[in-house]
C-alpha cells in the first residue's frame, strides 16, 4: 500500500532488510537509553513521521533522514517501516540528508562541525554557500568548524566533562597541543564556566608572549654587545696597522664585560711594528 504525493514522492512501507543507512550522517553517537524509549513509543503507537528514502536499485533503498527511528524499529522487532520515497541525484540526497540532519538540535558541537565539514566537501560548497543552505550566518558556520582543530581525544574528553562549544574555542588560542591538553585538565578539574575558562587562557597565552619578548630583548642586547666587541677590536686592530702598538684586555663577571686598552704615547717605528 502506498500514497503517491505529487509526481515524485509517495509514502510505503518498506522492508528494514532493503534501507541502506545514510553514508554522510552527521550524528556519531546515539544513546541506547534514548532508542529504548523510543522503542517504546513505537511499540505503543506506531511510526508517526515516516522516513525519507531514495531508490538506488530494484530492491535497496538509501536512508536520507530518520536513521533513530531506524534503528528503534529494529530494536522493537518491526520488519517494514513507513516511507517517504523521493527521486534525487547523489549530490541532492547529500544535501537532503545532512541538512535535516545538522537542523536537528541534539547533535554535539562536534557532530554539527563535522556535518557541516562533509556538507562542504561532498557538495563543494563554499562557508557562505553552505551558511544560506543552513540559514546561518557564515560567521557562525567558520566559528563551528574552528572546533575540528581539536584532537579526538581532546573532543572526548570535552563531551565528557559536559564543556561547551565556547570553552573548545577559547581552548584554540592555545597551539602547542601538549600546553592545551595541560590546561583542559586543569579546566576539567577546577569546574570552569566559559568566563573562567576563557580568563584562564587569555593569562597562560599573555605570560608566554612577555617570556617570548624577554627572550627576544635578550637575543638583541647579546648581539650588540658583539657588535661593540668587534668595533673595539678593529680599532685596535687599525692601530697595531698603523704601527701604535696598543694592548687590550679583557674581564668578564655576571654582570659587567670590561676592556682595558693601552695605548702608547709613542709611535713605533715601521720595523719595530713589524716584528710585533
Amino acid at each position: 500500500m502506498f500514497l503517491t504525493i505529487g509526481k515524485e514522492r509517495r509514502i510505503t512501507d518498506i522492508p528494514l532488510a532493503q534501507i541502506r543507512p545514510c553514508r554522510t550522517q552527521a550524528r556519531q553517537n546515539f544513546s541506547n537509553e534514548h532508542l529504548k524509549e523510543l522503542a517504546a513509543s513505537i511499540r505503543q503507537n506506531g511510526i508517526l513521521q515516516p522516513l525519507t528514502v531514495r531508490k538506488i536499485s530494484m530492491v535497496e533503498y538509501e536512508l536520507i533522514a530518520g536513521e533513530r527511528r531506524l534503528r528503534a524499529a529494529a530494536m522493537c522487532g518491526r520488519s517494514r517501516v513507513p516511507c517517504i520515497v523521493i527521486s534525487c541525484t547523489d549530490k541532492q540526497a547529500t544535501v537532503y540528508s545532512m541538512t535535516e540532519n545538522l537542523q536537528r538540535t541534539d547533535l554535539n558541537f562536534f557532530e554539527e562541525a563535522e556535518g557541516i565539514s562533509k556538507l562542504m566537501s561532498y557538495c563543494e560548497l563554499t562557508q557562505q554557500e553552505a551558511a544560506n543552505q543552513l540559514g546561518k550566518k557564515q560567521s557562525t558556520i567558520a566559528n563551528k568548524l574552528r572546533v575540528l582543530k581539536l584532537t579526538n581525544d581532546e573532543r572526548e574528553l570535552i563531551l565528557k566533562a559536559h564543556l561547551t562549544e565556547r570553552h573548545a574555542r577559547a581552548l584554540l588560542k592555545v597551539n602547542d597541543v601538549t600546553e592545551r591538553r595541560i590546561l583542559l585538565s586543569e579546566v576539567i578539574e577546577r569546574n570552569m564556566n566559559v568566563a573562567q575558562c576563557e580568563k584562564y587562557i587569555e593569562a597562560f597565552v599573555n605570560r608566554k608572549k612577555i617570556k617570548k619578548c624577554q627572550g627576544q630583548k635578550r637575543t638583541i642586547i647579546i648581539k650588540d654587545i658583539r657588535i661593540f666587541e668587534n668595533t673595539i677590536k678593529r680599532a685596535i686592530n687599525t692601530m697595531r696597522m698603523s704601527g701604535i702598538k696598543a694592548i687590550s684586555t679583557q674581564s668578564e663577571d655576571e654582570n659587567f664585560i670590561e676592556y682595558t686598552v693601552r695605548i702608547p704615547k709613542t709611535k713605533t717605528s715601521d720595523n719595530e711594528n713589524l716584528t710585533a
